[in-house]
């Protein structure tokens, strides 16, 4: 997830308070009118005096985050890799589903990453359609990223969601995994504490 604040934006002729959000590959604006920047289009960028300073290809935005601009800046000049935000680390033994490709492969290998058939850590499972995520009955014992195409009626975020409940699982995390797919991660869904189970019995 991104970081986000409420803040005034200066951009033209216009200034609006509203809500600001620094996600992985871009800034947001929502207020009286809206910005979306992505960093690969910042042309320049500044912080000082509490405010953040972006050119882009469609003008001035001035953020007024405070204490946060230079924060703000620093992750918009070194944003987290792919793997960082998924929370790959070197040694984990990870699995993957469907096809993910050889660039990604070999991400994982240079970040010192195992690939495991078995008792991985972490499982990649790569859907093209939603027949595709019936795997996830068979990968719900620990946690999951699914891994699907954006903006495309063959599987949409609401069939994610779905067949990872269906399965026993629920969604914690979302991010791009690329500039044409979506990543959601999911955890095993955590069963109640039988003492809770029988309290909330009793107060029935």
């Amino acid at each position: 997830m991104g970081r986000e604040a409420q803040c005034r934006v200066d951009y033209g002729q216009e200034s609006s308070r509203g809500r600001a959000l620094l996600e992985t590959s871009e800034v947001l604006f929502r207020g009286a009118f809206r910005l979306k920047i992505p960093f690969q289009d910042i042309r320049a960028l500044d912080a000082a005096d509490g405010t953040l300073r972006i050119q882009f290809s469609g003008g001035s935005a001035v953020f007024h985050l405070g204490a946060s601009a230079e924060k703000w800046a620093a992750r918009i000049r070194n944003p987290p890799s792919l793997l960082h935000k998924l929370g790959v680390k070197a040694g984990m033994k990870v699995r993957l589903v469907g096809p993910l490709g050889d660039e990604f492969r070999q991400e994982l290998s240079e970040c010192g990453a195992a690939l495991a058939r078995s008792k991985a850590e972490l499982v990649f499972l790569a859907v093209q359609q939603k027949d595709d995520l019936v795997e996830l009955a068979y990968l719900a014992d620990g946690p999951v990223w699914v891994i699907y195409p954006k903006g495309v009626q063959a599987v949409r975020e609401n069939d994610v969601r779905t067949a990872g409940l269906a399965a026993g699982l629920v969604d914690i995390k979302v991010c791009a995994f690329s500039a044409t797919h979506t990543a959601l991660k999911f955890t095993p869904r955590r069963a109640q504490d039988p003492s809770k189970k029988r309290a909330a019995a009793g107060s029935r």
